[in-house]
């Protein structure tokens, strides 16, 4: 059983070849109210942190994945766990797919191919997801796929001049 291969996409690890669709990701400015992101990113400072993929989850307290198109192998989106915690078995999720690639159910299958390698592969308890109220699409992702919300972050985004509030998701495993 491959936990990183569905019908539609596969995760990989991000390669020197995938610096490009990085680059475009991270300094498209409608992406930077996810990821918290202030000033574009550098090709140079890029190249250097996918020298630095390689280091362990463990290590890195992150993992962030390549989420490619099967068959045509291309670059759709990213996904990450970040916030690792191995003592209380917990990450954070993250999910961005490329405008151009949304709504062909490229987000839903790698979000549960995340789900099934962190509880399979990383042994977690739980994931957890923070969303704006405004995100429809990652809301309905992160529902659809039995994440809980357990909590409303009140005016905790500002974003253009007006706060948002932040979704707190939480997906605990049952064995």
């Amino acid at each position: 059983m491959n936990t990183l291969k569905g019908k539609l996409v596969s995760l990989k690890a991000i390669e020197p070849e995938d610096l490009e669709f990085l680059f475009t990701i991270e300094n498209d400015e409608s992406f930077w109210e996810l990821s918290n992101t202030q000033a574009p990113f550098s090709k140079f400072l890029l190249k250097q942190y996918i020298e630095n993929c390689h280091l362990d989850i463990y290590e890195a307290k992150q993992l962030r994945l390549a989420v490619k198109e099967n068959g045509t192998n291309k670059n759709v989106g990213l996904i990450d766990l970040f916030d690792f915690d191995p003592k209380n078995k917990r990450a954070g999720v993250g999910i961005i797919i490329h405008t151009n690639s949304q709504k062909k159910g490229y987000a839903s299958e790698a979000l549960s191919l995340l789900i099934n390698y962190s509880f399979i592969h990383l042994q977690l308890h739980q994931l957890y997801a923070n969303v704006t109220s405004d995100n429809n699409n990652s809301l309905h992702l992160f529902k659809k796929h039995n994440f809980k919300q357990i909590g409303i972050k009140k005016d905790w985004i500002l974003s253009k001049g007006a706060y948002k509030d932040e979704i707190l998701f939480q997906l605990i495993h049952e064995k």
